[in-house]
């Protein structure tokens, strides 16, 4: 089967070998390679799995074949730091995933903004707060977004409405940012939600 990804076409086999040579994996987990190829084709995609069923894998691995930085928005400042942490295990090269937050001095913030500019990192990791700024904004306005992953989809329900009000904001601030393909990940499936 052949994936066009608009700037490059992919069939099956090279979709393994960036499993492999990325990850380390011979093969995909449960719906991994159907909801990566939805992904890689450019389209919106919701995905729930359950707690270590490997939805991380069903961005990372687009994030590394697509051309431009993935922009993932993640709930808490440790996901987001064990994520890059994992992602820099899995590769030779450290500025392959970044995260934005307020742990970060300017000097740091200055780095990660460098390596998203020259296409170093493929990943970008930010909360909701940090998507919602004004500078971050504008610095997002000036790069080539692969994707926007929403880990821990969830919360735009559970915590949108009063705890963390930016996750109602994230939709509105994306098509500000400039209009990609969203993916959604959860493992909580409650009615509510």
């Amino acid at each position: 089967m052949i994936i066009n990804c608009g700037d490059i076409m992919l069939n099956d086999s090279t979709i393994h070998d960036y499993l492999k040579k990325y990850f380390g994996f011979d093969t995909f987990k449960g719906n991994q390679e159907p909801i990566i190829k939805n992904v890689l084709e450019g389209r919106d995609t919701f995905v729930l799995m359950p707690t270590g069923g490997g939805k991380s894998l069903c961005y990372q691995l687009p994030a590394v074949m697509k051309k431009g930085t993935a922009i993932v928005i993640s709930p808490l400042i440790a996901l987001m730091k064990n994520q890059v942490d994992a992602m820099r295990n899995f590769s030779t090269d450290d500025d392959v995933a970044h995260f934005l937050n307020s742990s970060l001095t300017k000097s740091e913030i200055a780095r990660v903004k460098k390596d998203v500019l020259t296409g170093k990192a493929k990943l970008l990791y930010v909360a909701p707060e940090s998507l919602t700024k004004e500078e971050n904004i504008e610095f997002l306005k000036n790069i080539d977004i692969s994707f926007y992953a929403i880990d821990e989809a969830h919360c735009i329900s559970e915590w949108g409405h009063d705890f963390r009000p930016e996750y109602r904001r994230i939709r509105p601030i994306i098509d500000t940012i400039g209009r990609s393909p969203i993916i959604a990940l959860t493992a909580t499936a409650t009615p509510k939600v």
